[in-house]
């Protein structure tokens, strides 16, 4: 039986990842702060290590023994980002992935998959944004920059590393669950003028990627994980209403934005057209390839 590593896994996408890899027949062991994990009860081949993992300790020896490890653990960026939250933000992922590194098997050939954003590119107006588009010099991109930076060290033990990129993840909670109230309140609408590109992927297009890249020894390297068809910011709020069956015409002007939430504010306005052509190249085929479809499966009870 393989062994899976999940850190982060009591999040939104690791608990989804860690129950599609269980149900695959794999055992898992997850990796978090929570104090329980509601998979523990529930499968005889779960481990919860609770820990907090910017910071060495007995947690590392779990690293060691598994065959995969998926990276995903990261404070998350929806906060009001004060000097002493942004550095959570970038400890939680730099220190975190450094010490899973550090903790890899040299003689073992591993499969490393570490997640990044594609705020890496920072704000790129209407520019088509592939894997090989150079990083921006914002926050967001620098976190991402040191995080993949990090990551790539596990080459040097011999590891296959995948660095995925992903866009925002449309699902049943993470962002979704905060945008989808103010709609149902009749107040939903864009951010700012919405000409922005927002770069977004299924939740089941991204586990179903993650296991493509897992099952396909020969890919490695840097991948989008984002749908196919990118949208504009005001497509998406329109495609959200109709799904709802509630108006989109309220925008969130953007002084207001960057005002109420300061530097989160300005990196939600940032316009990022990514697509994920070397998921495409490899073969890889979306459930969902567009955001309609997205939502309408999301909403569909």
């Amino acid at each position: 039986m393989k062994k899976i590593l999940i850190s982060g896994a009591s999040g939104f996408i690791g608990k989804r990842l860690a129950k599609m890899f269980l149900s695959k027949g794999y055992f898992v062991t997850g990796l978090g702060t929570s104090g329980v994990h509601p998979y523990s009860a529930a499968f005889e081949n779960f481990e919860w290590i609770r820990a907090d993992t910017a910071v060495e300790g007995k947690w590392q020896n779990a690293v060691a023994g598994a065959d995969i490890i998926i990276n995903l653990a990261g404070r998350n960026i929806f906060h009001y980002w004060t000097k002493k939250y942004k550095k959570a933000i970038y400890d939680s992922r730099i220190l975190t992935t450094r010490h899973i590194v550090k903790a890899m098997e040299k003689t073992k050939s591993q499969t490393f998959l570490t997640a990044s954003a594609v705020g890496i590119y920072g704000d790129c107006k209407d520019d088509l944004l592939t894997e090989k588009k150079l990083p921006g010099n914002d926050f967001l991109a620098e976190v991402c920059v040191n995080w993949e930076k990090e990551g790539l060290k596990a080459r040097e033990k011999g590891a296959r590393v995948s660095v995925m990129r992903f866009g925002v993840v449309l699902g049943d909670g993470g962002a979704l669950s905060m945008m989808t109230p103010v709609f149902k309140l009749f107040a939903g609408g864009p951010l700012g003028n919405g000409r922005h590109w927002f770069p977004w992927v299924h939740v089941r297009d991204l586990e179903k990627a993650v296991g493509f890249v897992v099952g396909n020894k020969e890919l490695e390297g840097v991948f989008n994980v984002t749908g196919p068809t990118p949208v504009r910011q005001k497509q998406f709020a329109r495609a959200l209403g109709r799904v709802l069956g509630r108006p989109a015409f309220m925008p969130a002007p953007s002084f207001w934005v960057k005002l109420f939430m300061g530097e989160l504010g300005r990196s939600l306005l940032q316009s990022q057209r990514a697509i994920p052509k070397k998921l495409l190249d490899s073969g890889y085929t979306f459930s969902f390839p567009t955001v309609e479809s997205s939502l309408k499966d999301i909403f569909r009870k």
